[in-house]
């Protein structure tokens, strides 16, 4: 049966999840980057908390599916919680790559991407729990934006310093893909500024 009530404020509740989630995932993901004693502990910390929001995604998916009126466009609903839910999937994705490579030292510009992604993801906290008003999102998506654009500029250097010296081709690929998925991460973060500030600006 459809809801012809809509059940805004459970909506918004998922959403706050998943976003709190997501920033949990980063810490636990920079914990990791800055303790490197146990990778396999830390990822499947990680891995936990990437089950734990494809839970909350199923249950905002299944309630927008039993939902016949929905508090902003049912398609906006949609990208919004697939695109939280891409944020803790692209952090667990770069702990797994930690554990699988066998990595031994963790290298500068990943602890410095660890960071950005844990400023991306405090913005897309204060960001998605402003909703439903909506009125102060812009400022939050402009400085998920700024982070973005500062994890691009550390990826290009992280990438370019690879090639400088000698190293192994097998450690350059390794640290090429690591460097990609987290410099992603905050793309990802970014995904969900572009939705908020498209559901504000239609929402004004």
């Amino acid at each position: 049966m459809f809801g012809f009530i809509p059940r805004q404020e459970k909506f918004f509740d998922l959403f706050k999840e998943a976003a709190q989630n997501a920033l949990e995932g980063a810490k636990a993901l920079k914990e990791m980057f800055d303790n490197f004693e146990n990778p396999q502990e830390s990822w499947k910390k990680i891995m936990d908390l990437e089950h734990e929001g494809d839970r909350t995604t199923h249950r905002a998916l299944r309630m927008l599916n039993q939902t016949f009126i929905t508090p902003i466009d049912r398609e906006d609903m949609y990208a919004l919680t697939t695109a939280l839910d891409n944020v803790m999937d692209t952090i667990e994705a770069a702990a797994s790559r930690m554990v699988l490579y066998k990595i031994k030292k963790v290298a500068p510009e990943a602890k410095q991407l660890c960071d950005i992604i844990v400023n991306s993801t405090e913005q897309v906290v204060k960001a998605v729990f402003h909703m439903p008003k909506l009125e102060d999102i812009e400022h939050y998506c402009i400085e998920i934006n700024g982070l973005e654009n500062a994890a691009d500029q550390i990826y290009r250097q992280a990438i370019a310093a690879l090639f400088e010296n000698e190293r192994p081709p097998l450690d350059v690929i390794k640290w090429q893909d690591i460097f990609e998925i987290l410099e992603t991460a905050t793309d990802r973060c970014e995904d969900v500024a572009n939705i908020l500030e498209s559901i504000a600006l239609k929402n004004a």
